[in-house]
């Protein structure tokens, strides 16, 4: 993991070198259209899609008001609950000196699939600055550009306000602009889990049970691999996560068992001798992380399946990147949404230092959350 990681790292440094051997370190002499190169930044602007925002916008001025504004109830309600969840994480990450699983980094082909991962990305990325976008000019803000940015290997896109307009309006105004965005990718989570539950997911059928990684010096290491689907044990057949469960409850520890899997396409029979649990030594261990297998009830499975995992990486990102997005720390619009509340109703005196702690626990909690994957990525 290791040398894959020096690689990862090495390849991004050298797609940063030729960028700036490409562009250098330059803005473009019209600040609201083209290219912008900076300190591992490229940002690309464009006015071209501000004519499309408009005419959505203007089709249902009242809608969008409504909308930005349960933008904002949601906002401050997934602001609490997220900021609850990380304290939380953050708690179990100390007691467990890190094996507690905290925020999950969010890299496509390295801890996310590389192809689902970007469609994933690019969903979140489009609804969310869109949304921004709309809700704005339904309030008659106006908007400079809209485009894309890299920041060091984290994709995004952008609606650019003009931010001296946007400071000079009303509070709930500018609240409805920030809680638009992760309004719209939690909206856009929903429908891809209605789709997935109602539409996809009784196409599919359970098929054994797919070994998704083996524990090092383990019982099942060195007798099974990551991407075996067991079909049967001792001749029982495993279709479902209960059928081994259950079966796995009958056995001991130092039993051996005869577990037949489907390995690249092929049947074959292992034997395996249990383990003994280390909290519980009268509970067998077999050392494997466990996913449920499914087939195709309508075959064409190089269609069903690519579709359900489409959707499945465009739920799961849309609803936990939307919900945090809403951490109270800028500049994500949770944070953005707290600082412009505090500005409104506390004396400054008072507000700055609040606005402070908020950043020092807000980070704090972050670190303590992506502890665990950092340590995971460096193993």
């Amino acid at each position: 993991m290791v040398s894959t990681l020096i690689i990862v790292i090495a390849g991004i440094m050298a797609f940063w070198v030729l960028v700036y051997a490409a562009f250098g370190r330059r803005e473009e002499e019209n600040e609201e259209e083209g290219i912008a190169v900076d300190l591992f930044v490229i940002m690309w602007r464009t006015k071209r899609v501000l004519g499309f925002i408009d005419r959505l916008a203007s089709r249902g001025r009242k809608f969008w008001k409504v909308y930005g504004d349960v933008g904002i109830a949601l906002g401050f309600l997934g602001m609490a609950f997220v900021f609850y969840a990380l304290l939380k994480t953050a708690i179990a990450t100390i007691q467990t000196h890190g094996k507690q699983a905290g925020v999950q980094l969010v890299i496509p082909g390295l801890t996310i699939p590389l192809w689902y991962g970007l469609v994933g990305l690019a969903v979140v990325m489009v609804v969310h600055e869109l949304s921004h976008g709309v809700v704005a000019r339904a309030d008659k803000l106006p908007l400079k550009s809209v485009g894309l940015v890299l920041f060091f290997v984290i994709p995004g896109a952008f609606v650019e306000p003009d931010e001296e307009e946007l400071k000079r309006a009303p509070l709930r105004t500018r609240l409805r602009v920030y809680g638009a965005g992760s309004l719209a990718n939690l909206l856009v989570a929903l429908l891809a889990l209605l789709i997935m539950n109602l539409a996809l997911t009784p196409l599919l059928q359970p098929a054994g049970i797919e070994v998704a990684g083996v524990i090092s010096d383990s019982p099942a290491s060195g007798v099974l691999e990551r991407g075996d689907v067991i079909v049967a044990i001792n001749g029982t057949a495993i279709k479902t996560l209960e059928d081994f469960e259950n079966f796995i409850n009958t056995t001991r520890p130092n039993q051996t068992i005869a577990i037949t899997v489907l390995r690249n396409g092929e049947e074959k029979t292992v034997k395996l001798k249990l383990g003994a649990r280390e909290d519980n030594p009268e509970r067998p261990f077999i050392g494997i992380y466990l996913g449920q297998h499914y087939r195709s009830r309508i075959g064409h499975e190089n269609i069903v399946f690519p579709l359900f995992f489409s959707f499945y990486w465009i739920y799961f990102l849309n609803f936990g990147i939307g919900l945090m997005n809403l951490f109270p720390l800028v500049p994500l619009d949770g944070g953005r949404m707290l600082d412009d509340l505090l500005k409104e109703y506390i004396p400054e005196g008072l507000a700055k230092p609040l606005r402070y702690a908020v950043i020092a626990i807000g980070l704090t909690l972050l670190g303590l959350n992506l502890w665990p994957a950092l340590l995971h990525l460096a193993r």
